[in-house]
């Protein structure tokens, strides 16, 4: 008779059969990651993932549809590792300004990583496709961004519209800053130049916000 605190064998079995799973899915995303890294998406074969991963061809296409799949994954993680180590960077920052600072520099630190750098950077336009590249993006840096960016300007009496084009502007400025750090022959110089550049912008906000200036809003601009 069966023990009423003990599960019964096909649940026991059906439950080992999900971690395996889970653990043949993680392998298969580790050993790849580290590939597309060094090797990059063209350099890299699915016979060299299985292989690394000791599994079979169709233990990966249980998991993935193929090799531009499977890179997904591996994407999707980096990026989402870089999010987390951004967040915890302005996590406990009550202050706005320095939520920025922090959040700026430890960004440029992530793209001079070699995974973000391959991975995302130079491989992910590429492979994924741009506009499936910036959905991806949009879903992870661009809510830090625009929280921060929101953060920043809450001294300004400005409408949300406005908020969410400052958000834009600032984020297609990191992308682009991002791209040029991670490209660079001396990336720690270009990184300290981007931090000056931005630095530069945010000093100029903070003053104007704490003379109880404003910013102008849409057709409030002077024409020449």
């Amino acid at each position: 008779m069966t023990s009423p605190d003990r599960p019964p064998t096909a649940a026991r079995r059906g439950s080992r059969r999900q971690e395996y799973s889970a653990a043949t899915k993680r392998a298969l995303v580790d050993v790849a990651e580290a590939l597309f890294t060094e090797h990059g998406y063209a350099g890299t074969s699915l016979d060299e993932i299985v292989a690394g991963a000791r599994v079979t061809k169709g233990a990966l296409y249980h998991h993935f549809s193929g090799k531009q799949a499977l890179f997904e994954a591996v994407f999707d993680r980096v990026e989402g590792r870089a999010s987390e180590t951004i967040r915890a960077a302005i996590r406990g920052r009550g202050d706005p300004w320095e939520q920025a600072t922090a959040g700026l520099r430890t960004f440029l630190a992530v793209v001079q990583q070699p995974g973000y750098r391959r991975i995302v950077i130079q491989e992910g336009p590429a492979v994924l496709g741009y506009e499936r590249f910036r959905e991806h993006e949009e879903r992870s840096a661009y809510g830090i961004v625009s929280e921060i960016v929101a953060a920043v300007l809450s001294g300004y009496d400005l409408e949300q519209s406005m908020i969410d084009t400052f958000s834009r502007v600032f984020f297609g400025a990191l992308s682009a800053a991002g791209a040029a750090v991670s490209s660079a022959e001396d990336t720690v110089r270009a990184s300290a130049e981007v931090e000056a550049a931005v630095g530069f912008i945010l000093s100029g906000l903070r003053q104007q916000a704490e003379a109880g200036g404003r910013l102008p809003g849409p057709g409030e601009l002077p024409r020449g």
